[in-house]
């Protein structure tokens, strides 16, 4: 484990259509790109933290944090429409360029603010025991995927056809999942050859905690995560 350059990647642009500023957003205090970047400091194994933002705000927060921002990602791969994997394909010809590629990239989104050391240090575990294929962070799925729906143009269909019979929520196996965002890890080489994280049926799939998968997305989560911190804060407080 020594022996390898494991380098964790923050993907956190300025915009954001949900939340204003969600990267910088105040939660219980703190902005939420800051849970993230503890949980990183905290690792016992990853070797560097580094920034992937075009955003100045954002630069200058994370850097206050010891937050390595060297790399500025190009405006025109952080808009609203530009695609994450992008930029960091983009980091990594930039770190080859001027730095050396790490062993391992361990992406994480600003978005998991539940998401722990600890929880990274198993994922990175796990990995190095598969470590020709990637990693993805995933939460099992609350309800059964044939009650999803698809709406069109006034029409709609279910996604999965189950015939007349829809499973309820208890008589569900632990088969389905859904990719929460809270950890992503690939060496550069598979990121390149595969131009992602994740690749179908060769992707090992790291189940995280409930919580740990929350993804800020909207105001809602911002309260509900609001919620368990200060939950959790009392509860250490009487302990």
């Amino acid at each position: 484990m020594k022996t390898k350059n494991i380098t964790a990647i923050i993907p956190a642009r300025g915009g954001s259509k949900g939340i204003l500023r969600k990267n910088l957003y105040p939660i219980n205090g703190k902005p939420l790109i800051q849970y993230t970047i503890e949980a990183a400091q905290q690792s016992r194994y990853l070797n560097q933290i580094m920034l992937n933002s075009e955003d100045e705000a954002i630069r200058v927060f994370c850097s206050g944090l010891g937050v390595d921002v060297a790399y500025l990602r190009p405006g025109e791969l952080a808009g609203d429409r530009s695609r994450q994997i992008h930029a960091i394909l983009n980091w990594l010809d930039w770190m080859e360029n001027n730095r050396k590629l790490p062993d391992i990239v361990v992406l994480l989104q600003p978005t998991s603010p539940l998401r722990s050391s600890k929880l990274i240090d198993l994922a990175i575990e796990a990995f190095l025991n598969q470590p020709d294929v990637s990693l993805v962070g995933v939460s099992e799925m609350k309800e059964h995927p044939a009650k999803s729906i698809h709406k069109q143009d006034g029409r709609w269909h279910y996604l999965i056809d189950s015939g007349d019979y829809v499973p309820r929520r208890q008589e569900m196996s632990k088969d389905y999942y859904v990719i929460n965002g809270s950890i992503y890890i690939a060496t550069p080489e598979w990121i390149r050859a595969h131009q992602g994280f994740t690749v179908e049926g060769k992707t090992q799939l790291f189940e995280t905690p409930d919580l740990e998968g929350v993804d800020v997305d909207t105001m809602l989560d911002v309260y509900y995560v609001e919620a368990l911190l200060k939950a959790k804060t009392e509860t250490t407080i009487k302990e």
